[in-house]
C-alpha cells in the first residue's frame, strides 16, 4: 500500500490528509526481461555451418583418403613378391574408384538415411537433396545425420565415403596375390554395397538396430571412429575369403619373403598420420573430443610400436 498526499492540505489524521491507492500488479520479471532485451536474445540459436569444423573435416577427409591410397596400397604393396607389386598396388587404387561411384550412387543412402532397422532408404541415391552451404541456409532439406549439425552434409557425406573405401581395401591383404583382377573388382563391389552398407547403418542410421542413439535398438552399440563397421567387418570378410579361396600355392616351398619393406615402412607411417584424421576427425568438430581422440590416437600407436619392436627382441634377439 502507498499513501499519498491528499489535494486537501495536510492535518493532523493519516486518514483525512492522504488518501488509499490499489496495490500494484504482480511484478512479473518474464515481461521485464523482455522489455529490456529482445524476445529473440532469448531464443535457441539455430545451429548454423560452423567454417572451423568445417575446414578440420576436409583435412580429415584428405588424410583418411591418403590412408588408401598410397598408405595402403604401399603397405601391402611392399609385403608382396615383386612380380605382384602392381597388381597389388592396383587393387587399392581400383577399390577406391570403384566405391566412390558405388557410394554416390546408392550406398550413401542405404547407409545413412532412415528406412528399417537393418538397411537406409534411398533418399539420398544419387547424392540427391544433400545440401549445400546455400540450401543449408536456406532451410531447403536437413541434414540426415544429427552428429554433424556444424558441417555441410556433402562435406560428411565425403568423409564416410573414406571410411567405406579404406574398408573395403583392408580386406585385399587376407588374398593379396591370389585372386584375379576382375572377380575382384565383383567381390568388393558387392560386398560394399550388400554387406559394408547395411552394417554402416546398423550401427549409424538413425534407425540402426544397433545404433546408440535409437531409443528402439536391440543393442546400443556407441563406434565412436569405426571399431565394428570397418575392423571387425573387414576382419570377418578378410578371414572368410581366405578360407574359403584356402591355401597359398607354393607356401613353405617358394620363396615368398617380401619384396621391399622399405615400401611397407612408408606405408605404415602414412596409415599413422592418416589415423589423426580417422579418429580426430570422427569428433565432426574442432573441439575438444578431437583433441582427446587425436592424443590417444598418438600415444597408442607409439605404445604398441615399442610393444611390438621389445617383443621381436626378446623373441629373435634382433629388431
Amino acid at each position: 500500500m502507498q499513501l499519498k498526499p491528499a489535494g486537501g492540505g495536510c492535518g493532523p489524521s493519516a486518514e483525512a490528509g492522504f488518501t488509499r491507492e490499489s496495490p500494484p500488479a504482480t511484478l512479473n520479471l518474464a515481461a521485464l526481461l523482455a522489455a529490456a532485451w529482445p524476445a529473440a536474445a532469448f531464443a535457441a540459436d539455430p545451429v548454423k555451418i560452423d567454417s572451423g569444423d568445417t575446414a578440420w573435416m576436409l583435412t580429415s577427409v584428405a588424410l583418411v583418403l591418403m590412408m588408401t591410397i598410397p598408405g595402403l596400397a604401399l603397405f601391402y604393396g611392399g609385403m608382396v613378391r615383386k612380380k605382384n607389386v602392381l597388381d597389388t598396388v592396383m587393387q587399392s587404387f581400383a577399390i577406391t574408384c570403384l566405391v566412390t561411384v558405388l557410394w554416390m550412387v546408392v550406398n550413401y543412402s542405404t547407409a545413412f538415411t532412415g528406412g528399417t532397422p537393418f538397411l537406409g532408404g534411398f533418399s539420398r541415391a544419387f547424392l540427391q537433396g544433400v545440401v549445400s552451404d546455400i540450401a543449408a541456409n536456406t532451410k531447403a532439406v536437413p541434414s540426415v545425420n544429427s552428429l554433424a549439425p556444424t558441417i555441410p552434409e556433402m562435406v560428411y557425406m565425403c568423409f564416410q565415403l573414406t571410411f567405406a573405401i579404406i574398408t573395403a581395401a583392408l580386406v585385399c591383404g587376407s588374398f593379396a596375390e591370389r585372386m584375379k583382377f576382375s572377380a575382384m573388382l565383383w567381390f568388393m563391389g558387392l560386398w560394399a554395397t550388400l554387406v559394408y552398407a547395411p552394417i554402416a547403418h546398423w550401427v549409424w542410421g538413425p534407425d540402426g538396430v544397433l545404433n546408440s542413439g535409437n531409443d528402439a535398438a536391440w543393442v546400443h552399440v556407441l563406434d565412436f571412429a569405426g571399431g565394428t563397421v570397418v575392423h571387425v567387418n573387414a576382419g570377418v570378410a578378410g578371414l572368410v575369403a581366405a578360407l574359403v579361396i584356402g591355401k597359398r600355392k607354393g607356401l613353405g616351398t617358394e620363396n615368398m619373403a617380401p619384396h621391399n619393406l622399405v615400401l611397407t615402412m612408408i606405408g605404415a607411417s602414412l596409415l599413422w598420420v592418416g589415423w589423426f584424421g580417422f579418429n580426430a576427425g570422427s569428433a565432426t568438430s574442432a573441439g575438444l573430443q578431437a583433441g582427446m581422440a587425436m592424443t590417444v590416437t598418438q600415444i597408442a600407436t607409439a605404445t604398441a610400436g615399442l610393444a611390438w619392436m621389445f617383443a621381436e627382441w626378446a623373441i629373435k634377439g634382433k629388431l
